[in-house]
């Protein structure tokens, strides 16, 4: 497979390879996780290790917490996983009260995605429950290609900053009359002003230079409206430095697949049912929904997942699903909690995994085991200790 500026990968030698995309290469920093920029109070820390609550949920998720947790011991990692069973399967209201309970005790969190019933009125997402009692009302995705992996758009570099609470997403709806059904979108100005000020904040805070909010406000003049009057005014007001533009969904979703270049260093912000779906293209862009992590943010609690809400229930238990996404929401983890040092190590190991020795599953053209890329990953450890005079066991 060959870049944009011709380098033939597979023909690559481990040695040129290491050179081009070590750890100070401009590939290996682009790939570690962005600074965020949410002030919060430092997160308990008992005999110098975190907790962190972990969500398995449905699919594949237990198989990826086991992966991690395996990882995590290996590399000497300061933190301890407090697991709680929650999926579809358990509909009453206490699982998910408890999983609560323990990411406010904890303040942080690692998550597989729930299943969300479609065909039962009452069933309360529990994805949708956990983003709003927490107000985790930010979701951010850094979707970037990985060098080795065949994609048709190179070099994509697209943050995505998605308001993670209300929208489409409020849950008010009534059937009116028989035939008849009403589902409220709901926007506040508080929680746009809210999600804009975390873009733009984290567009000073690294380096990105420009903004496109996505709206629909040709048609809903109010609801949409009022988002795009929102961020053009923080723009014009606070935010001087970053240059603002805008763009109609469904032309965002035909420019992000025709040329993405076009958004490339920026951050796409974004209501929330529209970044849902634009969150998807970017992944399906890069590789597909086993890369990419995703971060849900608000000002006391985080929770770290995939960056598609994908279960993987036709292939979990397999050994085929691919974990990088599941490594890399561990790494965003890692950073949140000011372990910069793990956080390197772990980015290091991966993405030499990837590129490297391309250890590749079969979603990204390869032929790979899920436990193939574990034992990549944890192989890259032990060279990075070696390198460290760390000893492991």
């Amino acid at each position: 497979m060959a870049s944009s500026s011709g380098i033939m990968f597979r023909s690559m030698s481990g040695r040129t390879a290491l050179k081009l995309f070590g750890p100070n290469s401009k590939v290996q920093i682009r790939f570690r996780s962005l600074v965020i920029p949410i002030h919060r109070k430092p997160l308990a820390k008992y005999g110098g290790r975190h907790t962190v609550t972990v969500l398995p949920g449905d699919g594949i998720g237990p198989e990826m917490m086991a992966h991690l947790k395996r990882i995590f011991t290996f590399a000497h990692v300061p933190v301890d996983f407090e697991v709680l069973d929650i999926g579809s399967r358990d509909l009453s209201d206490s699982a998910l009260d408890n999983a609560i309970i323990a990411i406010e005790r904890n303040g942080v969190a690692l998550k597989g995605n729930i299943e969300t019933k479609f065909d039962d009125p009452q069933f309360k997402s529990r994805n949708m429950e956990l983003r709003r009692r927490l107000d985790l009302f930010a979701n951010i995705l850094h979707c970037k290609t990985v060098p080795t992996i065949p994609v048709r758009h190179k070099e994509i570099d697209i943050v995505l900053i998605r308001e993670n609470t209300e929208g489409e997403y409020s849950g008010i709806e009534h059937q009116s009359v028989k035939g008849v059904v009403e589902s409220i979108k709901v926007v506040t100005r508080q929680k746009i002003e809210q999600i804009a000020t975390l873009a733009f904040d984290f567009a000073l805070a690294n380096n990105r230079k420009k903004i496109t909010a996505i709206h629909k406000a040709n048609i809903q003049k109010l609801g949409d409206g009022l988002f795009l009057k929102v961020c053009r005014e923080m723009a014009e007001t606070k935010y001087k430095d970053v240059k603002f533009e805008h763009m109609i969904v469904d032309n965002a979703s035909m420019q992000l697949v025709s040329r993405p270049e076009q958004f490339n260093g920026g951050i796409l912000l974004m209501p929330n049912l529209y970044g849902n779906i634009i969150s998807n293209i970017a992944c399906g862009l890069v590789g597909g929904p086993g890369l990419v992590s995703g971060m849900n943010l608000g000002k006391k609690y985080a929770v770290f997942e995939t960056g598609t809400r994908n279960t993987g229930t036709s292939i979990a238990g397999k050994d085929v699903a691919n974990p990088t996404a599941f490594i890399q929401a561990a790494i965003d983890m890692l950073r949140y909690v000011d372990e910069p040092l793990h956080a390197d190590r772990l980015t290091t190991a991966l993405y030499n995994t990837l590129i490297v020795k391309k250890i590749h599953t079969a979603d990204i053209g390869g032929t790979a085991k899920t436990s193939e890329i574990i034992e990549g990953v944890i192989d890259e450890l032990k060279q990075i200790f070696d390198k460290e005079h760390v000893h492991y066991f």
